[in-house]
């Protein structure tokens, strides 16, 4: 698996990296019960300190994307969340927000909006069938 941090961007490297895993996990590049890589190796890689990734894996062990096994590592976990269906409507509502101001920002339409939105699920359902096919 490869990653790719943007230290011009802005946004905290290990924030970078949980959303990518999170982006793999969706677009069916990774799968269930697929191990990520060691921390250390990864931080070597990306030229970031170990304690960087740590936070990233912990943040996404405590968003129930994956799990830590002892002395095994982390491995993506079946697509089970441990939130609330309240808790996870307002975190998608954050996002949403979010895309709906760049979208204002980047004078986009309301419509062209919706049909990007919609051809982005078509993608990933397409991407995780493909995964699934190929397991």
């Amino acid at each position: 698996m490869l990653f790719q941090i943007d230290f011009k961007s802005g946004k905290p490297v290990y924030l970078q990296l949980v959303d990518q895993v999170r982006y793999a996990a969706a677009a069916g590049g990774l799968r269930p019960g697929e191990s990520l890589p060691s921390i250390r190796p990864l931080a070597e890689a990306l030229r970031v300190n170990r304690n960087t990734v740590a936070k990233a894996y912990a943040e996404l062990e405590s968003q129930g994307v994956i799990e830590t096994v002892a002395g095994k590592g982390c491995f993506l976990k079946e697509n089970h969340t441990p939130f609330t269906k309240q808790v996870r409507h307002k975190l998608l509502l954050t996002e949403i927000d979010r895309a709906v101001v760049t979208a204002h920002h980047l004078q986009v339409d309301h419509q062209s909006f919706l049909d990007l939105v919609h051809e982005r699920m078509q993608f990933f359902d397409r991407k995780a069938a493909e995964a699934k096919d190929s397991a």
